[in-house]
């Protein structure tokens, strides 16, 4: 991944999680996870975006048209399958979990 510290540009065809990211910019502790889709998953996102701030990285999210030939995102989407199907994915990422995430 990305350092930290270095600025980085994300190309995302996922209105949805853009959106859910974005309720907890500057939400502070009044945000809660409890009852979200892929709450484990997002709060990962999250914890990594609130080290890239605090680090004063510069960090964008882009939103792109996703299935439509555009270029980031088709190989963006190459490299989620070749990272999902690896031997060494945690488990977590593969599975849903029902645990509720604060």
């Amino acid at each position: 991944g990305t350092p930290v510290t270095n600025p980085m540009l994300y190309l995302c065809d996922n209105q949805a999680l853009l959106k859910a990211v974005k309720r907890w910019v500057g939400e502070g502790g009044k945000a809660t996870l409890v009852g979200a889709p892929d709450a484990d998953i997002l709060l990962e996102a999250i914890e990594e975006l609130r080290k890239r701030t605090t680090a004063g990285a510069a960090t964008f999210l882009v939103k792109v048209k996703a299935h439509r030939g555009e270029p980031a995102n088709e190989e963006a989407d190459i490299q989620a399958d070749k990272a999902i199907s690896g031997k060494d994915v945690p488990t977590e990422w593969h599975d849903r979990t029902n645990g509720a995430v604060f």
